[in-house]
């Protein structure tokens, strides 16, 4: 009996021991990762770096705000600071909003920033090697082709005449039917579906009829919207995570992978049309004049050259001009004087718009250019680091690092733009003749900016104008009280509720229509 009495305090004993150890060394652990912590918050200027998980916790105690508070963390550690994500993850780099870096990187030593294995083998599946996901040699093919065909006389009258039509015969009588009903519509979803129609008949010549009068559902574009919200899961997770669910063909991945697949067949098909028809016709659209007079480009090449223009096309006029309606709504006066303006040129003449008189809306230019500054497409665009550097403000860079430039946060900084920067004020566009202030694009990479420098600039104000006059000049387009406008977190801009308005005709003189 004694003997087992002390085998049992020689194992409670043990067991207490035991446990003593474990404290011990979960209270050093825990000390250590505290101090850690500590030590980086008071020797790092930027954002907390915690230890082993990097800045994902401090993203995710913000991510309600994060553009907010990404600019608050640049404002104070004067326009750079320095980041890395969880451990055996392998992101790391800078965060920056300096102009001469971001023109250091996109132009000055551009070779030594592309975009780079992490950016192109997340988005492979839906962009293939589009020009918006490539480098080097295969980036280059392309622009040269787009950029000489984009840029010719006939395609820039084709342009027009698409975007004309597209308005007078679908827009404005989509918004006649809401006036008649008064109906409220989502505008950011009315101008997606506009801008979808738009960059795929300018581009290839097929109108998916996405903008109708009952807003139909499209396979298609539903398709191409979840592919490109479903590609961007992969960037906010570790590469094993994703890549493990697409080998099983579970969760997310299941999903992208069938959106990608209707997508990429839609693209098959058009291409594969476009070939039959250039037989027989001589067509303006972009694809049709790639495929005369660049025979030697594949059919896969050039789905995946249809798949990145619809990427670029679709998104960012229909956000810039929902913010830009959004922000007029709140600045009456900025209104009024673009409705002075188109009043003023067409001095009571026909109702639509010719690229003359496009180009003469100064002040309309210049309202979008600032919301364009305030609210731009693409938030937030990175590169990645092909050999080490060093950027003129004395940052270094390690080779492999990604380089984050916030274009959100650029726009807020008084030392970009003074300390009116968060005010809409269109008249920063405007010089003492009256004419368009050119401004600087690295201080404002809006477009991107060096040999990345948008090919379809002209086509998007374009574009914009034409919506925006010949919305305004019939109608007053009036936000309905109580909802939330914010961002939403991804790679485009998007309010994160939509844009609830109502349309109010506006009394007009009697006018004669007449074509471009």
């Amino acid at each position: 009996m004694a003997r087992n009495n002390n085998n049992l305090s020689l194992s409670l004993a043990k067991a207490l021991i035991a446990h003593l150890r474990f404290s011990d060394i979960a209270m050093a652990l825990l000390s250590f990762f505290l101090f850690s912590a500590l030590v980086q918050k008071l020797t790092n200027k930027g954002p907390m770096l915690w230890p082993v998980m990097g800045i994902v916790p401090t993203l995710f105690f913000h991510l309600h705000h994060l553009y907010d508070w990404a600019t608050e963390c640049l404002i104070k550690c004067g326009g750079t600071f320095h980041y890395r994500g969880m451990w055996m993850g392998g992101a790391h780099g800078i965060v920056t909003v300096d102009p001469t870096n971001i023109e250091y990187m996109l132009k000055t030593r551009f070779i030594n920033f592309p975009k780079g294995q992490y950016y192109r083998e997340r988005f492979s599946d839906l962009l293939g090697d589009g020009i918006f996901n490539a480098d080097d040699d295969k980036w280059k093919e392309q622009r040269r082709a787009a950029n000489s065909e984009m840029h010719s006389t006939r395609f820039v009258e084709y342009s027009l005449q698409t975007v004309h039509d597209l308005v007078h015969q679908k827009l404005l009588k989509l918004i006649d039917e809401l006036v008649a009903s008064r109906e409220t519509v989502d505008l950011q979803e009315m101008l997606l579906r506009f801008t979808f129609d738009n960059i795929c008949t300018v581009a290839f010549g097929v109108d998916p009829d996405c903008l109708t009068v009952h807003l139909p559902n499209i396979p298609f574009a539903s398709a191409f919207e979840q592919a490109t919200e479903l590609t961007l899961w992969r960037f906010t997770v570790p590469p094993f995570v994703w890549k493990t669910t697409r080998f099983f063909r579970v969760g997310r991945e299941r999903r992208l992978e069938k959106a990608v697949r209707i997508v990429r067949e839609f693209a098959a098909k058009t291409v594969a049309d476009r070939r039959i028809e250039c037989r027989f016709t001589d067509g303006s659209d972009l694809l049709s004049r790639l495929m005369k007079v660049e025979e030697k480009f594949s059919d896969e090449f050039l789905q995946d050259f249809c798949i990145s223009f619809i990427l670029a096309g679709r998104d960012t006029s229909s956000v810039a001009l929902a913010w830009f309606f959004w922000l007029i709504h709140n600045h009456p006066h900025v209104e009024n004087r673009i409705l002075d303006e188109i009043n003023r040129i067409k001095g009571g003449g026909e109702v639509v718009f010719t690229r003359e008189e496009l180009k003469k809306m100064v002040y309309l230019q210049a309202a979008l250019s600032e919301s364009l500054r305030l609210y731009p497409a693409v938030p937030i665009d990175f590169k990645e680091v092909r050999e080490d550097d060093v950027f003129p403000d004395g940052t270094l860079v390690r080779k492999g690092a990604r380089v984050l430039y916030c274009i959100f946060s650029m726009a807020r900084m008084e030392s970009i733009w003074g300390k009116d920067c968060t005010e809409f004020k269109p008249e920063r566009w405007i010089n003492g003749d009256g004419e368009l202030v050119i401004e600087n694009q690295f201080k404002y990479p809006v477009f991107n900016g060096g040999p990345r420098l948008c090919i379809g600039k002209k086509f998007a104000y374009m574009q914009m104008k034409m919506v925006a006059a010949s919305v305004l000049l019939r109608y007053s387009v009036e936000v309905v009280q109580g909802q939330t406008v914010a961002p939403k977190m991804t790679t485009t801009l998007y309010m994160r509720n939509g844009l609830w308005v109502t349309f109010k005709p506006r009394p007009r003189p009697r006018t004669r229509v007449v074509s471009c």
